[in-house]
């Protein structure tokens, strides 16, 4: 399996590569990350800016593009400004010294004398801008110095998004609102479940079908004829079914395991020894949709024997791995160019649908196609967020510390993106007439892991065993979504970290501060208690806490949740305390923990997948009028720059569960919190 991405400057070393100074008086930047919604190409114009000494106005960020962008992998595992941005920086840096010493040349001034203002040098009396001296090439040096943290000017502070103008203003941003000249509509024809071959087809009007196999489509100069003729079609063609999936997916996954991993193992026997009360407890965590609300879409045109896509992928280079081998064409004959869709923060159907069009596109002999997945399309063709099963076990001795901790899990593969295996990943590839074995989901390596991911308590424990069972057979197709198996993992461990604690006779926050050294990981449980102080216990309300490190490598966060438990559980109140390193951009900061917050709480209380969901009335989430107060505290350091995105996924989970327990005195260990699984904890007590 490929990395997760190539080190910084592992490609477009060329400086023309990186950064070029437009004849109009701005800068333009090519970075390999892409926006998400998740606000990242502000934060990387605020550090090219920073470390060039140009005004952030004058930066224009690039489209990412397989023609012009440095392959950086995809945009995943909140390693945006932990890895691109430190390309970035270097790049920028190499630039700045090398223009310096131009600078020096052309003004004969030490460049130590020299001073650089708003991309403006001067020295000597006299100036020269980056842009008089912007014919620039070589390689990026490697050994420029960085700028100091102490000396950033534009790094730190809260930048407006350079995206959300054209936003507010109705202007048209995402994939979905392109137009191409020419442009032919086009639908895909798949069954609302999996199949194993397409039997017959009937005959429609006012449009061109377009058949490889099994792999179906229409296209139609006018967008709702081929709604018309896919639904149509969708109701009268004939599939052979696939095997229908296991009904209870999570004692199926401990049938069906085909590696047992040891993610980690700590023995100490004289620890284990000390134990005089025993733990127990089983969690699960259901197939999760992404539920974005715009379906996936891609446009694509063919100019003879070369391909452009228009996508909304996370990864547009591994995708064009996967069009080549799919395709049969050399990548250098696909351009693939990143434009924003519906926010997803995983691998939804972007990928897939991309592929999707090329193959109507192929059909249109020349013109461009846009397709668009409608909604029982995304749901029933997108990989979703694997379903998981946990065991956990602790041995407590007389003073009530863990000195024994067990942790196993069973799940598949959490990631099954493109251009990651020599087998292709996408759908389509699967259905034509000369059909592809597609990669089975895998996980990426420890220590950020896939199915794993977080596995390990960052806890201090004596004793230690943790177990992955990976399960590669695949009844549903699973992948990367927003924190991989970490939402999971935390969920058990924090969850079961309470229970430990109840056992122990101890208040849940004492418990986790007498099990954890890590200075950072105690100051966001510190700061996030102290942040709460104002809650008072009543009947039904409860308040519960967790913390994680996210990947055991990012950044620290600690939630404590506040609910209610009528009829249903509802949140009023999140708290989180993040220490995500320096901040280049606080307020962006701060949006991303609020975001991962209320998605973490509508998975933990609604969203559950399960064959045969077609739509919002089978799979809920959660309204506007159920989303809780969320109040976020950033802890102020000057420690490498780490993603936020995800770190708040598991801890909200967790302490969701946790508050549950404290309202009403039960423990509901089977995601999502529903009614009926509360209604039916109480009714065990």
């Amino acid at each position: 399996m490929l990395a997760e991405k190539p080190a910084a400057l592992s490609d477009a070393r060329r400086l023309s590569q990186r950064v070029h100074f437009e004849r109009d008086g701005t800068v333009s930047i090519a970075s390999g990350k892409v926006e998400l919604g998740q606000g990242i190409l502000t934060a990387l114009a605020q550090i090219a800016a920073d470390e060039l000494d140009v005004p952030l106005g004058k930066i224009r960020m690039l489209p990412a593009s397989t023609a012009h962008s440095p392959d950086e992998g995809v945009t995943s595992g909140s390693l945006s400004i932990q890895d691109g941005g430190k390309a970035l920086r270097l790049a920028c840096a190499g630039l700045r010294a090398l223009l310096l010493r131009r600078a020096s040349a052309h003004l004969r001034t030490p460049v130590e004398q020299l001073v650089v203002q708003g991309g403006t040098i001067r020295g000597g009396g006299k100036s020269v801008s980056y842009w008089d001296l912007a014919d620039v090439e070589g390689e990026i040096p490697g050994d420029a110095p960085l700028k100091p943290a102490g000396a950033y000017g534009i790094v730190g502070t809260s930048a407006p998004r350079l995206d959300l103008p054209a936003k507010f203003a109705g202007r048209p941003s995402y994939v979905q609102d392109m137009v191409l000249p020419g442009m032919l509509h086009g639908r895909v024809v798949r069954p609302n479940k999996g199949f194993v071959r397409l039997v017959s087809v009937p005959q429609v009007n006012n449009v061109s079908l377009v058949r490889d196999g099994s792999f179906l489509g229409v296209l139609a100069t006018r967008e709702e004829d081929a709604i018309a003729a896919a639904a149509k079609l969708r109701a009268k063609c004939t599939w052979e079914e696939a095997p229908r999936v296991p009904d209870d997916i999570h004692a199926w996954l401990k049938q069906h395991v085909a590696e047992r991993n040891i993610s980690k193992e700590k023995p100490d026997p004289a620890a284990k020894a000390r134990g005089v009360q025993t733990v127990k407890a089983a969690y699960t965590k259901p197939y999760i949709a992404h539920a974005s609300i715009g379906p996936s879409c891609a446009l694509a045109r063919w100019k003879g024997d070369k391909l452009e896509v228009w996508t909304h992928s996370q990864g547009i280079f591994g995708l064009r791995q996967d069009l080549a081998k799919i395709l049969g064409m050399r990548e250098e004959d696909i351009v693939v160019t990143h434009a924003e869709g519906a926010g997803c923060y995983g691998h939804n159907g972007a990928d897939d649908v991309a592929l999707d069009a090329a193959l109507l596109a192929r059909a249109a002999h020349g013109r461009p196609v846009r397709l668009q997945w409608m909604r029982e399309d995304e749901f029933a063709w997108e990989p979703y967020g694997a379903a998981m099963a946990f065991e956990l076990e602790a041995a407590l001795d007389a003073s009530g510390a863990i000195v024994s901790w067990r942790h196993e899990l069973w799940s598949n593969g959490h990631t099954h993106r493109p251009g990651r295996a020599k087998l292709p990943t996408l759908t389509a590839a699967a259905h034509l007439a000369k059909p592809f074995e597609l990669s089975p989901a895998v996980n990426p390596a420890l220590p950020a892991g896939g199915a794993d991911r977080n596995c390990i308590p960052l806890y201090d424990f004596p004793d230690l065993l943790v177990v992955n069972h990976y399960v590669k057979e695949m009844p549903l197709r699973s992948s990367s979504l927003r924190s991989l198996g970490g939402f999971g993992n935390v969920f058990a461990i924090e969850s079961f970290m309470d229970e430990c604690a109840a056992a122990a006779g101890s208040d849940p926050i004492a418990f986790r501060l007498k099990h954890l050294q890590d200075p950072r990981g105690r100051a966001v449980i510190q700061k996030a208690a102290e942040a709460f102080h104002s809650f008072k216990k009543a009947e039904n309300r409860g308040r519960g806490i967790a913390f994680a490190k996210y990947k055991n490598l990012g950044a620290y966060c600690a939630v404590v949740a506040e609910v209610e438990a009528t009829h249903e559980l509802r949140v009023t109140r999140l708290v989180a305390a993040v220490d995500v390193g320096l901040a280049v951009n606080p307020d962006g900061v701060a949006n991303q923990i609020e975001g991962g917050c209320i998605q973490a709480a509508s998975w933990t209380l609604k969203e559950a997948w399960w064959p045969g969901v077609a739509g919002w009335e089978d799979y809920p989430i959660l309204k506007f009028s159920e989303v809780p107060r969320v109040e976020v505290v950033l802890l102020k350091n000057d420690n490498p720059s780490v993603g936020a995105g995800e770190c708040t996924m598991g801890p909200t989970g967790a302490a969701i569960a946790n508050a549950l327990h404290d309202a009403l005195g039960v423990r509901v260990r089977d995601l999502p919190l529903t009614p009926e699984r509360i209604a039916q904890a109480i009714a065990a007590t």
